[in-house]
């Protein structure tokens, strides 16, 4: 179900973008998830995989995640790529994270639709690199979608090197249209903005676990309950500015030489891989996951992101606690 009080308006009523039909390749989770917000804001949408029983319940999916928004769109699917794309507008990519994989769909996309918008929500590979086997690549771009996609509000636009400006404001335009907040990646950068910040924090929680700190479970604990509950209204920047730059500074002298700069894979996380302990899917991982515990995790997790009021932008001072332009945080306070 798509969040709460999220608005859209019907395609067709937003000239400024000029889409009304789409195709997304890949009917997992987060194609079925960006398909229904498609959906639900109007567009015509097809869905397009080769497993007929995946792309069946995935059209399903879309239509019971659609219907609670008032979406006027229509979904359907199909395993035939040119003809699903044949007439699209806007052309979405979420298959797996394999840039050979990706080049070869874009390379067969821009040939049986060489006038739409071609888009990767790649998480990390460069946007450039995808489209080099496109015909056009100036109208190729990345829009990096937050799973569960349908209830993260946030989706990164990712120009490549080659990418129309036109192009870019178009996507964006449409993104907003849809109620989501569209953020203008500068660079062509692995990792992107998101998941630069989020594996960074990743690699050093597994360092913790790897070198006997702690063990998974307090790493979790511990960032849950401290910095979990403070990012989604204050932001590392904003936090920096309000503790006050020349703490900030003196925390980093003495901290950052300690920190992980591996700049390779844990071995601790390759050999969970080579054991075949890769998570919730196959039941262990860094933690024990149980039957259902997957599930039960997909549903708290839905309802914690409902629950919360996203912050678009930094607030003032004032905003922060009382304070004015005059006044500044107690010297010294924690970071």
């Amino acid at each position: 179900m798509l969040s709460a009080g999220q608005s859209f308006r019907r395609a067709a009523d937003c000239p400024g973008h000029g889409f009304r039909r789409a195709a997304v390749v890949g009917a997992g989770l987060m194609g079925r998830g960006i398909a229904a917000v498609l959906t639900s804001g109007g567009l015509d949408v097809t869905l397009c995989d080769p497993e007929p029983d995946t792309l069946e319940e995935a059209v399903e999916s879309v239509r019971s995640r659609a219907a609670p928004a008032g979406g006027r769109g229509a979904v359907s699917g199909s395993a035939d790529l040119a003809r699903a794309v044949r007439h699209a507008d806007l052309v979405v990519e979420a298959v797996v994270e394999d840039l050979a994989v990706k080049q070869e769909v874009f390379a067969a996309v821009s040939a049986a639709a060489p006038d739409a918008v071609l888009a990767t929500n790649t998480s990390v590979l460069p946007v450039t690199a995808i489209a080099e086997r496109a015909r056009r690549p100036g109208r190729v771009l990345g829009t990096h979608w937050w799973n569960p996609p349908d209830l993260i509000p946030l989706v990164e636009v990712i120009p490549g090197r080659l990418t129309s400006a036109t192009v870019t404001g178009r996507v964006e335009s449409l993104l907003d249209h849809l109620g989501k907040t569209p953020v203008r990646v500068r660079r062509d950068v692995p990792g992107f903005i998101g998941n630069r910040l989020q594996h960074a924090l990743w690699r050093e929680a597994i360092t913790l676990v790897a070198d006997g700190i702690c063990d998974a479970e307090t790493v979790d604990l511990v960032a849950r309950n401290t910095i979990g509950l403070r990012l989604a209204r204050m932001g590392p920047i904003e936090n920096a500015d309000y503790v006050g730059l020349d703490l900030t500074l003196a925390i980093h002298d003495a901290v950052l030489p300690a920190l992980s700069t591996d700049g390779e894979p844990s071995p601790l996380l390759r050999a969970l891989v080579l054991r075949g302990d890769l998570g919730a899917r196959t039941g262990r991982g860094f933690l024990p996951w149980g039957p259902g515990t997957r599930e039960a995790a997909a549903r708290e997790l839905a309802a914690h992101v409902q629950a919360q009021q996203p912050s678009r932008s930094t607030r003032c001072c004032a905003a922060l606690g009382g304070t004015n332009e005059n006044s500044n945080p107690p010297k010294g306070t924690p970071a």
